[in-house]
């Protein structure tokens, strides 16, 4: 896989690439991760990227030039899967939207910034816009991180065991059951004996039920979808 990020703070991307996960998958070629400077892309000294909105109004706008520019110039290169723009307006990220987009081999995201862009690039170029939540950030970089983050890791070969993306919370529509570890007993907080019982059937059984339990609980939104 292939995610072009365009933004105009390249340096606030930098770090979440270079740790962890992300970093052992982008060693491995499993991805790769290319961050461009849309002030790369202007026309004037000052290297503006954004200007006045028509029509008065607070806040500035990225202007659709050097947008257009460097979408233009990466899709020369190679045929794009989705160009995502992250905006607050956007549909809410989630695990099946992830787990499409791993399935992608070539990407564009742009981080919008400042009221947004200009609307003919999202007339003319976007064809997925994703928000990360119900509230506004400063400009798209961490929510592209975080999307980043969350693909990535489905991609095949990234995570050490390739099931265990497979049980996260938010696959089916379930948030994960507990989990434990050693001791088996801690200051007389036990751990449940079924997952001792080599009952397999069982044991799983347990973790559905318990899945099934937690969701109800905490986010009962997500049964009835």
């Amino acid at each position: 896989m292939r995610i072009d990020i365009i933004t105009v703070l390249p340096e606030l991307l930098r770090s979440p690439f270079e740790a962890s996960i992300i970093k052992r998958a982008i060693e491995a070629n499993l991805v790769q991760i290319h961050l461009h400077n849309l002030r790369d892309y202007t026309t004037d000294n000052y290297k503006s990227v954004d200007d006045y909105q028509f029509g008065g109004g607070a806040g500035m706008v990225m202007m659709v030039e050097p947008i257009d520019k460097c979408i233009s110039g990466l899709k020369e290169e190679r045929n794009y899967d989705e160009i995502i723009y992250m905006t607050p307006d956007g549909k809410q990220f989630n695990q099946g939207i992830a787990n499409q987009l791993s399935l992608k081999k070539n990407i564009i995201i742009l981080c919008g910034h400042y009221k947004g862009v200009d609307q003919r690039v999202r007339d003319h170029f976007i064809t997925r816009e994703i928000s990360v939540g119900d509230f506004v950030l400063s400009g798209g970089e961490l929510g592209a991180a975080v999307l980043c983050d969350a693909v990535i890791r489905l991609i095949p070969g990234v995570l050490g065991n390739e099931t265990s993306a497979l049980t996260d919370s938010f696959q089916d529509n379930l948030l994960a059951p507990p989990i434990y570890t050693r001791p088996r007993d801690y200051k007389g907080w036990k751990v449940p004996d079924v997952l001792f019982s080599g009952n397999f059937p069982e044991i799983e059984k347990w973790r559905e039920d318990e899945a099934y339990k937690r969701t109800k609980e905490r986010r009962p939104d997500l049964l009835n979808e």
